[in-house]
Order: C-alpha cells, then structure tokens, then sequence
C-alpha cells in the first residue's frame, strides 16, 4: 500500500515537473526577447561661448562647461571680457546667460563670436546712460550680469531676433537703428520693433 502510495506521489512529481519545464523555458525565452528600453540622447559633451567686445577689442573662445560642471576659469575670463568697458567694474556672468548663447549660436548655425555692445554694466554706468539713453532700464538686467546686446556679423539680424524669441528664454529686445539684439535670463517679455 505504502508502495503504490509512494509510486502515486512520485509519478505525480514527475507530471508536474513535466508540466512546469515548457513554462520555465517559455519565461526564460520571454525574458531574452524582450527588448531593452532605449537610452535617452547623448547630453552634449561640451558648451561654448565666443564673444568679440567691440570697445575693448577683447575675446574669448572658450569652453565653459564640460564633464558635466561649469569650469571655474572660463566663467571668470569671460566676465573679464563682458566687463564694464567704462568703469572697469567685473561681476560674475550669469551662467544661464551662456547657456542662452551657446543654444542660440546652434539655432542660427553660426560658431562666429557674438559682437558684444554691452555685457555687464555698473550701476553707475546704468543710472548716465538711464539719463542720456532712450530705453535704458533703471533696474537693468545688465546690472546683474544677466543681460547681453548682441550682433552676429554672418547673421542677419532681424533672423537673430526671430530666433532668440523662439527660444522663449528670456526678454529679447530688437534695436535695428542701433544693429543689436538684446538678450537676457529676466522674464520671457519682447519689445522693439517687429523683425519681419
């Protein structure tokens, strides 16, 4: 009785047994199949900037961001650069503001140094030119190294205007009788005329 009790018990096992091995192989089989997820896109390896300050005659080409980490020295060289050419005043670039530069050069497919008309400007310098200037800001961007005037010399600049508005990244301001396109990390806000 305990024989045929224990031939019962094993041939059941072996049925099972049996059964289950399809299923392991299937899963098995399912699993190195199965297709693996997709690996977002490359972040870019590097960011640059390239600016010619027309009142210094002064540039910088240089890569500001790398392995993941804005770099030290060339943040400091170009605030060197963007200075205030009147006073001679150097305050630290806001780094969202490179950032600006480096994805509008992309949009408008031109590496060819920004012509820069103003970088940072003193207080000092803001409140004469506020004084003697139409459309100088008392609490300009500048003043805060979060605002550029810029022109490109291979790019027309109405087409500078119409892409650094579709960036939707900032203020933009469009100043063709005096050849620049203001830039800026303020709020998204447009002024001057149209660029058809």
């Amino acid at each position: 009785m305990a024989s045929q009790h224990r031939r019962r018990f094993l041939q059941s096992g072996l049925a099972a047994a049996a059964f289950a091995t399809p299923l392991i192989g299937t899963a098995a089989a399912r699993r190195a199949i199965a297709p693996r997820p997709i690996a977002p896109p490359p972040v870019a390896a590097i960011r640059r900037v390239a600016l010619h300050n027309i009142h210094t005659n002064e540039a910088v080409d240089a890569v500001y961001w790398e392995k993941g980490a804005y770099v030290p020295d060339a943040l400091s060289h170009v605030s060197h650069v963007l200075r205030d050419f009147r006073t001679g005043d150097v305050h630290p670039i806001d780094q969202r503001l490179l950032d600006l530069l480096d994805t509008l050069s992309a949009r408008v497919e031109t590496r060819r140094p920004f012509n820069v008309i103003s970088g940072y400007r003193s207080p000092k310098t803001n409140a004469m030119l506020h004084e003697t200037t139409p459309g100088v800001a008392n609490n300009s961007l500048h003043m805060k190294g979060m605002a550029i005037d810029i022109r490109l010399e291979d790019v027309e600049l109405a087409h500078l205007h119409r892409a650094a508005m579709s960036l939707k990244a900032g203020g933009v301001g469009f100043y063709p009788e005096s050849n620049f396109v203001h830039v800026d990390v303020g709020p998204v806000r447009y002024w001057g005329a149209a660029a058809s």
